[in-house]
């Protein structure tokens, strides 16, 4: 194994938060490979770059020879995790829990080596506890150490109801630690309350607490707002290449860097480098948002893909044509309803807000009014990259 010096330089790479460093600097000197655990509840069939930043690091670790556990929260995700949530979630059937989790595997070794990870469902040690020993665990907290999380608070004080299976949440999700012999739990920076209750248990359990290492929440393509779905701002990695791309070259040239930390394979060194030399002017900073879009197209799509999506950018956005494989879509209804069914929006509203923005054009003309049925055939454009010819 790398020295500990070599392991804490990658272990730190774009991290939040370690508690703690002096418990992780001690397990390092064991000398052994650490059981590293990071846990997904697959409540949703894809992922986005925001759920890989824990992945990269999941990766990390495998570099340096530790061992890598791939949770996927199958019985609590029939739960759903209430960190962040202003109401009860509607709980997932165990049908749709294990389609998710089906995608999940597939996505998630397009950063992880299949080889080096192990993959487990936490209903394995969840589902056939009795009763006593649910209740059991539970006596190990009390509700005003529950009710410490900030959006239990929030939704305790303001009268939102609040169900007794999420108070279990956190625990269950420090129980798996128990049952995994967790050294070190990795999570987003809004799962650290969960992270510290299974650190806790670890010690009640009279075994050895585990290290909680928190990742930033990644910003999304807008660069305030974390990444999301719903918000529209995100990169999902089973998307298009050309998509993918697109995307990631609207970001910022100060997101850029952040990206260049939390999703790619460059070493800090070389990063750092790369600063210097934009700065210098040797490097323009287009040509580094494009090394990074190729990187992270090829690595879900292969290296043809990043190579050509590169290309088929450049070619409309630098000479200002229409793509190649340009949809042909029959005239149906209003703008609005060609948007919404050629999926060129999420929602009403957001289409809306493109036209609001100037974003919706129809033969280089721009469409405020989305009631509008087009009245001839030709070229709609929606953002920067949705092309579609109309035809009748």
């Amino acid at each position: 194994m790398e020295d500990i010096n070599t392991q804490l330089e990658l272990i730190k790479r774009g991290t939040a938060e370690i508690i703690s460093d002096e418990d992780l600097i001690a397990k390092l000197k064991e000398n052994r490979p650490l059981n590293v655990k990071a846990g997904f509840d697959p409540t949703a069939p894809d992922l986005h770059l925001g759920h890989t930043v824990v992945l990269q690091k999941m990766k990390h670790f495998q570099e340096l020879g530790h061992n890598v556990t791939f949770l996927i929260g199958d019985f609590t995700g029939m739960i759903g995790d209430p960190t962040g949530k202003s109401e009860t979630r509607k709980p997932l059937t165990k049908e749709q829990v294990i389609a998710n989790a089906e995608t999940y595997k597939e996505q998630v070794f397009k950063i992880l080596d299949p080889e080096k990870t192990k993959i487990c469902f936490n209903s394995s040690w969840l589902e056939p506890m009795t009763m006593k020993e649910t209740l059991t665990l539970m006596a190990k907290f009390t509700v005003a150490r529950i009710i410490e999380r900030d959006d239990f608070q929030k939704r305790y004080t303001s009268g939102q109801p609040i169900g007794m299976h999420e108070f279990m949440y956190p625990i269950m999700q420090g129980y798996d630690s128990v049952c995994m012999d967790a050294d070190i739990e990795l999570g987003g920076t809004d799962q650290k309350f969960n992270l510290l209750v299974g650190r806790d248990l670890l010690r009640q359990y009279g075994k050895q607490a585990q290290v909680a290492i928190t990742m930033p929440i990644i910003e999304g393509i807008d660069g305030v707002q974390k990444m999301s779905k719903s918000l529209g701002n995100y990169v999902g990695i089973s998307e298009s290449p050309k998509d993918m791309f697109g995307k990631l070259m609207s970001i910022t040239d100060e997101l850029m860097y952040r990206y260049y930390t939390l999703l790619s394979d460059k070493s800090l060194s070389e990063i750092e480098k790369m600063k210097k030399e934009i700065e210098e002017g040797s490097y323009h900073p287009m040509q580094a948002k494009k090394d990074l879009a190729r990187e992270i197209v090829a690595r879900y799509h292969g290296t043809k893909a990043g190579v050509e999506a590169e290309e088929e950018f450049v070619r409309i956005f630098s000479n200002r044509n229409t793509p190649t494989d340009i949809q042909e879509y029959e005239i149906s209804g209003s703008f609005l309803d060609i948007i919404l069914a050629l999926n060129f929006a999420s929602s009403k509203s957001e289409a809306r807000r493109l036209a609001e923005q100037g974003g919706v054009h129809f033969e280089n003309e721009k469409v405020y009014d989305l009631t509008i049925t087009p009245a001839h055939e030709g070229i709609l454009k929606v953002g920067k990259r949705k092309f579609a010819k109309l035809i009748k």
